[in-house]
């Protein structure tokens, strides 16, 4: 079980065809993403039609909700690093999110996540 970062998703609906290998290298049956992907990856749709499709590819992955305790994580994250290392909000929600469920992040930004302790990037 991995969770996919928002440019994974953006990748695969490009057609990224080494995305797409990774991803079946991967083995896995399920793979989630956050609301926050969930909402970042729709922004992107140019009208009615590309926004069906995009909630159909959505609809292939386990959509997981924030809770309370990610909350607390997310915003425990900011306090330690928003100095440091600024940190944008989508990216630490989505590692608040792998870090509750302890679950792999698959990203192309590892820079983004890199400095987060216990988080587990692929």
């Amino acid at each position: 079980m991995v969770i996919f970062d928002t440019n994974i998703l953006i990748e695969l609906y490009r057609g990224n065809l080494v995305v797409k290998e990774e991803v079946q290298g991967i083995k896995s049956d399920v793979f989630y993403i956050s609301s926050i992907t969930v909402a970042e990856f729709m922004i992107g749709a140019k009208n009615k039609d590309d926004l069906k499709r995009i909630e159909i590819d959505l609809s292939k992955y386990v959509h997981i909700s924030i809770n309370t305790e990610i909350t607390d994580i997310f915003i425990d994250l900011f306090r330690k690093f928003t100095l440091s290392h600024r940190p944008d909000i989508p990216d630490t929600l989505i590692a608040a999110t792998a870090l509750y469920y302890h679950l792999p992040l698959y990203t192309l930004n590892k820079k983004h996540f890199q400095f987060i302790p216990g988080i587990d990037l692929i």
